[in-house]
């Protein structure tokens, strides 16, 4: 036989001292605003999959697009967005453990589990921040446009640049200066400029002419595959070895811009956009930009919010209060922020 219902009266019911489901206002209110906030973020991921089913151009793979490790460079599909994901869920653990410590009244438990949550959100701050620099910055080729007017992304393992070595005095370099320091940035800007020459010329920043020294130019393999026709070409065509390697650098020395690195962006009035990308329709860097920051400024407030409650739970004010609330309000913003990022990742490294 089923248990029987409590009857509340009016007064008690609709009196102010408890809300009909025996939940605290607060408590109530937050499931209001995540309920909302979930609806804001369904419909950003319901336009992308409209958008990026509506386009005709190819759309990034995420494996191929996010293959970087740091310190490590190319060839590690998906492992560090992997890895942010694995930190953050494991985050979401430490803030149950941290309420469960809360419910005991356990003050030293509370305050342990918030500064490993803590911990694992900056993490995951920092870790967006790279990845969105590498995603601005792009991949060691780009995307180039041929001879024949094709366009295509280009794939492979590039020899490391040693060294630039200054042959041609300009503003802030002297002939005989050899530059170590930052790199493959000062070699992508050249190439995007058209300022890279037969025999590894390039200009620097400053004006001067550098010759390029290659680390392991005997490691190179490329394969190009079109994403626009051209007068040969076809989209989908694939060139590797030696002959992707020649058409790579024949339009690398040709002297004119056509390699395009990462999502750079621009300045257009009072907007900034990213300009047509590396990796495809300008949509997927508009949405990736949106919804990534989007979410990546609700762990920013949550990590904040974490960090004032564990002020408040080092000094005692909950204990004082007798119970730990607070912590299991923050606690559903904080597992809110962790689903809507499975989401996320499914949506843009997954599918």
């Amino acid at each position: 036989m089923a248990g029987q219902t409590t009857q509340l009266d009016s007064k008690t019911l609709w009196g102010g001292k408890e809300s009909p489901f025996q939940t605290s206002y607060g408590k109530l209110m937050m499931w209001f605003f995540l309920v909302s906030d979930a609806l804001t973020f369904s419909g950003l991921l319901v336009a992308y999959g409209f958008v990026r089913h509506d386009t005709l151009e190819a759309w990034p793979i995420g494996e191929e697009t996010f293959n970087s490790l740091p310190f490590l460079g190319h060839g590690y599909p998906l492992i560090y967005v992997a890895l942010m994901t694995f930190i953050l869920i494991v985050s979401s653990v430490t803030m149950v453990l941290a309420v469960e410590a809360g419910h005991r009244m356990d003050k030293k438990g509370v305050v342990k589990w918030m500064i490993a949550t803590i911990i694992g959100g900056f993490f995951f701050l920092g870790s967006q921040v790279w990845e969105w620099s590498h995603f601005i910055h792009g991949s060691e080729f780009g995307r180039i446009q041929l001879a024949d007017g094709s366009e295509a992304i280009v794939k492979g393992h590039f020899g490391e640049i040693e060294s630039f070595t200054v042959v041609e005095a300009g503003m802030h370099h002297k002939k005989g200066d050899v530059i170590k320091d930052d790199l493959m940035h000062t070699f992508q800007h050249a190439a995007e400029n058209g300022q890279i020459h037969e025999g590894g010329m390039i200009h620097l920043h400053d004006g001067s002419l550098a010759k390029i020294k290659k680390a392991h130019d005997h490691d190179m393999e490329l394969t190009i595959k079109y994403t626009s026709e051209g007068s040969k070409r076809k989209i989908g065509d694939k060139i590797e070895g030696k002959e992707a390697e020649k058409q790579y650098y024949a339009s690398l020395y040709s002297g004119t811009p056509k390699v395009t690195y990462g999502a750079k962006w621009f300045e257009d009035g009072e907007h900034w956009l990213p300009t047509k990308n590396e990796y495809g329709p300008q949509q997927y860097a508009h949405f990736f930009f949106f919804i990534t920051g989007f979410h990546g400024f609700h762990v920013f407030s949550g990590v904040l919010i974490n960090i004032l409650i564990l002020i408040g739970a080092m000094k005692g004010t909950y204990h004082k209060r007798g119970h730990y609330e607070m912590v299991e309000k923050t606690g559903l913003y904080w597992h809110f922020v962790d689903l809507v990022w499975v989401f996320v990742f499914t949506f843009f490294y997954l599918v």
